[in-house]
């Protein structure tokens, strides 16, 4: 039998006129090894009909197949993904919890391993999905991770950095946050955030050495992964009722932020105005 590449789905996403593709590259050698490849102009943007095409496809994968390995990747060759669209989540109505927490619960509890197969840039969003994946394996000479919120002044959500503090170091995770540092391939895999550099070879590679496509066979996976990363999951599961809507608490952070420069503003002129009294007083 030949172990051309099986396509099992090809899903529209409407608004970008993308796809997601699900195939099996080795069907005779790893028939449970599955490649999730998604394309959606030009960047990859996490945008609702990109997440609702891309749960649709997990969906379909966990559903009517074995469970075994999934490898998701980008077709762009430049990008994996370079995250949100903020003027689309603005528009719409509560967004983080109906849309980006489930998406992020979805993976971080599929009840098979997960392995990012970053080719290109993954910034803000993109980097988290990845983060999202058990394992990451990243092109060793193009492309940077990076959450690059801190350089265009927008805040960060709790469950959006949990997912750092939940799987790095706590350098590492201060570089990521609030140092909005780009981390290539290799300086990647020397903080732990990848497991590996390479290609589509080496990801089956990493697979055949951990005998990933194993560890789902029990079918306590998914369960197992919820308490592993209990933090982010109690973030995107709901149990954080301050996060629910996430454009309540950025509003209300930045408020208290404000009002707390203003009462160090405060305490600033009041030990000014003493000073000047004293100086008064002594002339």
């Amino acid at each position: 039998m030949s172990n051309d590449p099986k396509t099992l789905y090809t899903l529209p996403i409407t608004a970008t006129s993308g796809t997601i593709t699900i195939t099996i590259p080795r069907p005779q050698t790893h028939p449970t090894v599955y490649l999730l490849t998604f394309v959606s102009p030009p960047d990859n943007r996490l945008l609702t009909s990109f997440i609702e095409t891309f749960t649709l496809a997990l969906a379909l994968l966990r559903t009517n197949h074995p469970h075994g390995v999934l490898i998701t990747t980008s077709g762009n060759p430049k990008f994996y993904s370079n995250g949100l669209n903020l003027e689309h989540v603005a528009s719409q109505d509560l967004w983080w919890s109906k849309i980006f927490w489930p998406f992020m619960k979805n993976l971080l509890t599929y009840p098979m391993p997960t392995v990012a197969l970053i080719n290109g840039h993954a910034f803000a969003g993109g980097f988290i999905t990845s983060m999202c994946h058990d394992y990451r394996v990243m092109n060793p000479s193009k492309g940077f991770l990076c959450m690059n919120e801190l350089e265009f002044g927008a805040p960060l959500i709790p469950p959006l950095t949990s997912i750092f503090r939940n799987k790095l170091s706590a350098k590492t995770y201060r570089s990521i946050v609030l140092e909005a540092h780009r981390f290539p391939g290799p300086q990647a895999l020397k903080e732990d955030i990848v497991d590996a550099l390479g290609a589509l070879e080496e990801t089956y590679k990493l697979i055949d050495e951990k005998k990933l496509d194993k560890k789902a066979k029990s079918g306590i996976y998914s369960v197992i992964r919820r308490e592993t990363w209990r933090e982010t999951f109690g973030f995107v599961k709901g149990d954080d009722k301050e996060c629910y809507d996430g454009d309540k608490w950025v509003r209300d952070t930045v408020k208290e932020a404000e009002r707390e420069e203003e009462e160090a503003k405060q305490l600033a002129q009041r030990w000014e105005k003493t000073q000047k009294a004293k100086l008064s007083g002594a002339n």
